[in-house]
This record gives C-alpha cells, sequence and structure tokens, in this order.
C-alpha cells in the first residue's frame, strides 16, 4: 500500500534531502490534504516538532480531523499523543521518546502503550549506516534497528522503519534491510526512505509492507494513483 506523507515544517509542507537540505516547499497545506484524502491512510509528520525547533500543532490537528492519518513529530508524552488521538489521528508515530541512554526506553514504551492502547502506536525506528539514530536523525544509537524492533514489539501494533541512507535521494530503497526488519516482528511493517517507483512499492507490498513515499509524489516522478 502506498501511504503518502505530509512533512510540516514552519506551517508549510516541505520535502528534505537527508532529513537537512529543503528540496520542495509549499505554503498551500491543504493542498496537498485535498490531494490525498482519498487515501486509506496518510502519514503526517511536524519536523519542527520533531527537533524541537517549536511545532505545527494547529495544522497537526486540522489534518488529522480531515484525513484517515497517522501522525508523528514530538509525540514525547502520553498527553500529546492523546491529544494527537483526540484531534482524529488513527495512530500516533513515536520515535525518539522510545529510546534513552542509548537503549530502547520500556517504561516510556509501556506507559504510552497502557494509555493509548498498543495497536495505535507506530514504533518508529530510524536507521543510518545499520545503528538507529534519533532527535531528528542527528544522534546515532549503540543498537542495531533489529535489536530495537525486538525490544519494543511488545508496546506497539505496527513498526515503521526509514532507512536514512536513501532518505529523499530518489534512488530507491534498500529492500533487504527493509525485509530483515519485517522478518524480525510479527507487526506491521511501513517502510519508508528513497522509495521512488511503483515497481518498488507492489514489490514491498508482496512482503506485507507498506510504503511512505513523499519525495516521489512531490516531484511528480510518481503520479499520484487513483483510489478506489
Amino acid at each position: 500500500m502506498l501511504i503518502p506523507s505530509i512533512d510540516l515544517q514552519g506551517g508549510a509542507v516541505v520535502q528534505l534531502v537527508q532529513g537537512e537540505q529543503l528540496a520542495i516547499r509549499d505554503d498551500d497545506v491543504f493542498r496537498w490534504v485535498r490531494r490525498f484524502e482519498r487515501f486509506p491512510k496518510v502519514q503526517v509528520i511536524d519536523l519542527d516538532a520533531a527537533t524541537g525547533a517549536g511545532d505545527n500543532l494547529a495544522l497537526v490537528r486540522q489534518i488529522a480531523g480531515a484525513l484517515s492519518c497517522r501522525v508523528g513529530g514530538g509525540i514525547r508524552t502520553v498527553d500529546r499523543a492523546q491529544d494527537v488521538l483526540a484531534a482524529g489521528a488513527r495512530q500516533v508515530i513515536a520515535g525518539s521518546s522510545l529510546f534513552r541512554n542509548g537503549r530502547p526506553d520500556l517504561d516510556f514504551a509501556k506507559r504510552l502503550a497502557d494509555a493509548v492502547g498498543a495497536d495505535r502506536v507506530i514504533a518508529a525506528v530510524d536507521s543510518r549506516g545499520g545503528h538507529v539514530v534519533i532527535h531528528g536523525w542527528k544522534t546515532s544509537l549503540p543498537i542495531t534497528p533489529i535489536e530495537a524492533v525486538h525490544a519494543l514489539e511488545p508496546y506497539c501494533g505496527e513498526f515503521l522503519y526509514t532507512h536514512v541512507d536513501t532518505e529523499g535521494l530518489m534512488g530507491g530503497t534498500d529492500r533487504d534491510a527493509i525485509l530483515a526488519v519485517r522478518r524480525a516482528t510479527a507487526r506491521r511493517v511501513t517502510a519508508a526512505g528513497g522509495i521512488t517507483t511503483q515497481a518498488e512499492i507492489d514489490d514491498l507490498d508482496t512482503l506485507g509492507v507498506d510504503a511512505v513515499v513523499g519525495m516521489a509524489l512531490y516531484t511528480g516522478t510518481l503520479k499520484i494513483p487513483e483510489v478506489r
């Protein structure tokens, strides 16, 4: 399944290369909300909240009320997760908050799962150079994605695996890395990071993996398909 991504920064929709270099900015956020409204799932990420540079919470709440979406970025507390879900989000994506002192923070993971339901928690495991990265992909941890997945599996209903090495580069993703995560868990897996073609999306679908796509949609390289 193709899951379009709406990444928010400074009140606009953006696409970044490797999470740093701005490639696309569109201040008309709701133009993209309308374009994606027929999709059964849309991913919304508050990049400012993820990096601690403010937030786009008012926009997130509006989008969550308009789309069938999962929301991430700045989900550091149970209260924030409950706020976003109350606005209409189907699930929350927790990333950096699930790690502390270089390891999975199982106490917070359990509190979050207990408060909102594990099925409504997506654990984001982002990888660069074979290691989990947090804090907007700037801090590398001494654990692998597979180790993180094994530890967090009891506290989530799904994993979001982002292969940061290929993120935004429009050159395809790393199928083997995604497949390793798929094999490591019984939970649903969504993959992101460089997914560019319909063939890749179809291939991941045969593996039981959903595909989050941003840059390829915003540049028109991948046409927005008709959704039945």
